[in-house]
């Protein structure tokens, strides 16, 4: 068979329609992977409404893929790829190699970061040609389903904690226990943080116990979000998963001496922060971006030997719209994944 199906939008905003296509084959360095699993992620709305530049239609996003390589283009076997291997790829998709930041070594904050679903095809489909700087090795403990995610939500969520200031037994707090925060809770655990876990309502507290969460801070309840984290002595760092800069502002001044705020929780408002929450007692704001192919691999290796999961509900890709659907509406709970079964 020498065509593949793929889930596309033809316009902005469009509805996902799948189509045939003709099976590319992969170029010098690239690979052609065959999908099992990709996960949908609230960014992939920012492409499909061409709210980022280079946006091209007809578009396929998606970039929490995973599967197996089935087949190497010129020079892939030279960095150890074999067909079949099992590989993610995620929000990075590859680095150029010659700007800035990538002669540093920075290569996710790369000026011509390739991104799936942007730069090139996603895992919206049944195939996707991928350069090997963006490939990640998927340990045998996960499955597709699992490590989807794992290269876009885990690997936000674990780096921005493992390259914080905090340490074990330090206070840490998850802002958020959606998509992203589900997953920083487990990630704070198992790094020997004093975990927080702060959302909207009482009744999600047994939920952030379940993730394993020492603590529980309803931010919708009498005691502000700041006043409660003072009272358990301040946070060393907070992980922002929520994507609400009014939150987040909130958590600021619960925050402890040289404490850290890192944001990962995407929102287009301006933070509420003063100069004066910062500078006395020495606090820190930090962006967080994602993470390379190498930190996508820690990250499953660290998830695997911990029973990390991510939680997740599937829908084959015929089902393509209805399951961007539930994402965007907040119906799904957690990560929504579209399989190829």
């Amino acid at each position: 068979m020498n065509t593949y199906r793929a889930a596309q939008v033809d316009t902005a905003n469009g509805s996902f329609q799948v189509v045939e296509r003709e099976i590319p084959r992969p170029g010098p360095r690239h690979v052609r992977i065959a999908v099992e699993a990709c996960g949908i992620c609230h960014s992939d709305a920012v492409f499909v409404g061409a709210g980022m530049p280079g946006v091209r239609f007809p578009l396929v996003p998606g970039h929490e893929a995973a599967g197996r390589i089935e087949e190497l283009g010129e020079g892939a076997e030279e960095n150890t790829w074999n067909v079949g291997d099992r590989v993610t790829v995620g929000w990075f998709g590859g680095s150029c190699g010659h700007c800035v930041p990538c002669r540093q070594g920075d290569f996710i904050v790369c000026d011509n970061l390739k991104i799936p679903g942007l730069t090139y095809d996603g895992g919206f489909a049944e195939t996707m040609i991928a350069p090997i700087d963006a490939l990640a090795r998927i340990p045998d403990a996960l499955t597709a389903s699992d490590a989807g995610p794992m290269a876009c939500a885990g690997v936000t969520a674990y780096n921005g904690l493992r390259r914080s200031a905090a340490r074990p037994g330090d206070l840490v707090a998850v802002l958020g226990i959606g998509g992203l925060g589900h997953l920083g809770v487990q990630y704070a655990v198992a790094m020997g943080f004093e975990t927080v876990a702060i959302a909207r309502g009482e009744e999600k507290a047994e939920f952030a116990r379940q993730l394993g969460a020492h603590h529980y801070v309803n931010s919708t309840g009498a005691t502000p979000v700041a006043e409660a984290l003072r009272s358990l002595g301040g946070a060393k760092v907070v992980l922002a998963t929520a994507g609400s800069s009014d939150a987040i502002a909130a958590t600021v001044d619960g925050l402890t001496h040289r404490g850290e705020l890192v944001v990962i929780g995407v929102s287009p408002d301006p933070l509420g922060i003063s100069p004066l929450q910062l500078i006395m007692p020495g606090r820190t704001v930090r962006g967080h971006p994602s993470g390379t192919a190498q930190d996508v691999q820690d990250t499953m290796a660290f998830s695997a030997l911990h029973g990390i999961r991510p939680m997740v509900e599937a829908l084959p890709l015929a089902e393509a719209d209805r399951a961007y659907q539930k994402m965007l509406s907040g119906a799904a709970r957690f990560r929504m994944v579209l399989t190829t079964d």
